[in-house]
């Protein structure tokens, strides 16, 4: 079917895509700048886009100043495990609400909505009190209870959606050839829902890497504290931020998941375009 927009109202599709595009870049641009600009850049009454003269001082004095390694590693520590446990929790879950019909599938996949808007202050005292009696409080293990905790029904919901992309008709299909339950799910079903997997996987592992809160109140010795918590070690008493080691640290804790990002994204693409065409 031939498109009745006419060439000014695509150029207006395209302006409106472009503002779009430099408004969700901004924020990353201006940090990036932000990192290599020297202090008397950083104070100057007349910032400029790109730095005049560019400098590493800034990262320097970021890891003479901070554990961020440390604090680095935690995070992925915590950020990995909390995602493979919650997809590995969250995929029978879903194929079991997805494939069953009644009020329990129903219930069960309305509970899922409603959990998600839970405000963080809500749940925080009740797994305080919880980890307290499992010794786990200021533990990373700990830490990522609470975040298969809280991934679970996001996780949750997304494979829900996955599953029931996937046609019966195959799992029966199979079921005729003689595969037993098992089997279909191991050699049928399973290697259809991978894209789903990972991006499910990856959602988890972003939320994990930025959270803050929980890791804020969870996490009291410094050497367990993650790349969040630690940068605000940047901010003064008063809240004076030391700019440039701040952006700094910001910057470098962004990349791991932009690599995480760039390493999987065409599975993930690829996985939702195949869930669009079967659904």
């Amino acid at each position: 079917m031939r498109s009745r927009t006419g060439p000014v109202g695509r150029a207006g599709q395209y302006l409106a895509l472009l503002g779009y595009l430099v408004f969700l870049a901004f924020p990353f641009l201006w940090l990036v700048s932000t990192a290599f600009k020297p202090a008397r850049e950083l104070g100057s009454l007349h910032p400029t886009w790109l730095p005049r003269h560019p400098t590493l001082d800034n990262f320097r004095q970021a890891f003479d100043e901070q554990p961020l390694l440390r604090a680095g590693l935690n995070s992925l520590l915590a950020a990995v495990s909390a995602a493979l446990i919650a997809v590995l929790v969250a995929t029978p879950l879903a194929y079991a609400i997805a494939r069953r019909k009644g009020r329990l599938a129903t219930a069960a996949t309305g509970w899922v909505v409603v959990s998600q808007a839970f405000p963080f202050v809500l749940v925080v005292i009740p797994l305080f009190l919880v980890l307290k009696d499992l010794h786990l409080i200021d533990s990373l293990a700990g830490l990522v209870l609470v975040y298969v905790v809280w991934a679970l029904p996001f996780a949750l919901w997304m494979l829900i959606g996955y599953v029931r992309a996937v046609p019966r008709e195959l799992e029966e299909a199979a079921a005729v050839d003689g595969a037993g339950r098992l089997r279909t799910l191991v050699s049928v079903t399973a290697p259809l829902l991978a894209p789903g997997l990972v991006a499910t996987w990856l959602f988890a592992f972003i939320t994990a890497w930025n959270e803050f809160f929980f890791a804020l109140v969870l996490l009291k010795t410094p050497q367990k504290q993650t790349l969040p918590v630690v940068l605000t070690h940047f901010l003064g008493a008063e809240g004076a931020a030391d700019l440039g080691p701040l952006a700094a640290a910001a910057f470098l804790a962004t990349l791991p998941s932009l690599a995480v990002f760039a390493v999987i994204q065409r599975r993930i693409t690829g996985g939702m375009l195949a869930g669009a065409v079967k659904s």
